[in-house]
């Protein structure tokens, strides 16, 4: 099954187009077909998953094997009937109303508030379909109420720091 398959009508004539998206696919290989169907343009793409954060923050604890397909599988929620995961690729739909949000398009305070509650809420609903969510959730019930303000705030010391260390390791490399 490739890209093609995931159009709505078999031997729909479709082309592959450069699209810029977000960071979070950044150095991934991404590619995006459009075709004409039914008197519109649909659109369809195939990105190189990345490997689980679980590999990075454990040195050697997490699987070695993708667990993707089973992830969605398992997620407490309404499946995208557009996703499909064949080999080390993720195939999804591209829909002007499934688009990525600028947090600096949104209005400070609430609506930043609302969209960061419903990705945490994505993210936990894919996590409850693990074997460990009821443990899961007993070791997030007992954690402060500023437990994730707290980490997230650590991460992005961190991550600061690992830049700093990488930018002086590759003097000349990287334009800021």
């Amino acid at each position: 099954m490739g890209v093609g398959d995931l159009m709505p009508a078999p031997d729909l004539p479709w082309r592959i187009v450069h699209r810029r998206a977000g960071l979070g696919s950044l150095g991934r290989p991404r590619f995006t077909v459009i075709a004409d169907w039914a008197g519109g343009k649909i659109a369809r793409e195939a990105k190189a998953l990345a490997p689980s954060a679980w590999a990075w923050a454990s040195v050697g604890e997490a699987p070695r094997r993708r667990l993707h397909r089973e992830i969605l599988a398992r997620a407490v929620r309404c499946p995208d009937p557009f996703v499909r995961i064949r080999g080390r690729w993720i195939l999804r739909r591209l829909a002007p109303d499934c688009s990525r949000i600028e947090l600096e398009s949104l209005a400070a305070g609430q609506d930043q508030r609302r969209l960061l509650q419903a990705m945490g809420a994505e993210t936990a609903n894919i996590h409850l379909g693990s074997a460990k969510a009821r443990r899961l959730q007993r070791h997030l019930g007992g954690l402060p109420g500023s437990w994730l303000q707290d980490a997230a705030s650590e991460m992005a010391d961190v991550v600061r720091a690992d830049w700093k260390r990488f930018r002086a390791a590759a003097p000349g490399m990287i334009r800021a």
